[in-house]
């Protein structure tokens, strides 16, 4: 499986990916799951994949086939990052469409999802969730976040603290406890992690590899313990007459 995710902050954009594929507990891979293209020196995307893996590196190659000959629409023409998440939307839908015969004869499901953000220069960043059926969604203003592949177990964290006033260091501690969280409820997602940092207008990315026996991530491990245990010592306690009526 796949945990993705990305922020619209008023400072810029974090995406951050799990590097995890697997086809049971014995047949655990890992790929990059965070991908970043910059066609032009007026434009920069980061594209985050989370489903079938043929069919993502297949739109992936696409992409670049489209870069590579000059094709009146590609990476390099769009006008818009909505339009980018469009034109990605369909390269997946036609993917999928070619293989599904083919894939449903041993049961598998060839879909993916993906997250497109980026900017175009002139333009505001902005971020985008594109279904397996082309379409997409952007973020929204109250909850400028996006989620694809196991979304539950870190959500908490993200509609707890993410807002778009919230500065972009701070902001990636959130991504992260998001992340670390998933990865503990769930063995199908895991590390290393992928981060990308990107500051409004700068049309430059920073990116970080944070593998598996990173001290932060350790750290952050350890603080989030020691305050969860803390925190459960001054919950208020059932008083004995809840207990005796039954009711709280």
């Amino acid at each position: 499986m796949t945990y993705c995710l990305a922020m619209r902050l008023d400072e810029g954009l974090i995406f951050l990916s799990d590097t995890r594929t697997n086809a049971g507990v014995d047949n655990i891979g890992t790929y990059r799951k965070l991908h970043v293209r910059q066609p032009a020196p007026d434009r920069l995307f980061v594209i985050q994949s989370a489903g079938n893996l043929g069919t993502t590196q297949q739109v992936l190659d696409l992409l670049d086939r489209d870069l590579s000959s000059g094709a009146a629409e590609s990476l390099a023409t769009v006008g818009h990052v909505f339009e980018a998440a469009l034109y990605i939307g369909r390269l997946s839908q036609q993917t999928a469409v070619q293989h599904r015969d083919a894939l449903r004869t041993v049961g598998a499901d060839g879909t993916a999802s993906f997250i497109v953000g980026g900017q175009i220069a002139g333009q505001p960043p902005d971020i985008y969730l594109v279904y397996p059926e082309g379409n997409y969604i952007r973020a929204s203003d109250d909850l400028p976040f996006l989620q694809i592949g196991e979304t539950k177990y870190g959500k908490f964290f993200l509609e707890l603290a993410v807002r778009a006033e919230v500065d972009i260091v701070t902001a990636g501690k959130i991504a992260l406890s998001s992340m670390i969280s998933t990865a503990h409820a769930n063995l199908s997602v895991g590390p290393p992690y992928d981060a990308a940092f990107y500051r409004t207008d700068s049309l430059a990315l920073t990116e970080l590899r944070i593998e598996p026996d990173s001290p932060y991530v350790a750290e952050i491990q350890s603080v989030w313990q020691r305050h969860l245990l803390e925190a459960i010592h001054h919950l208020p306690a059932v008083s004995a007459e809840a207990l005796a009526d039954g009711s709280i």
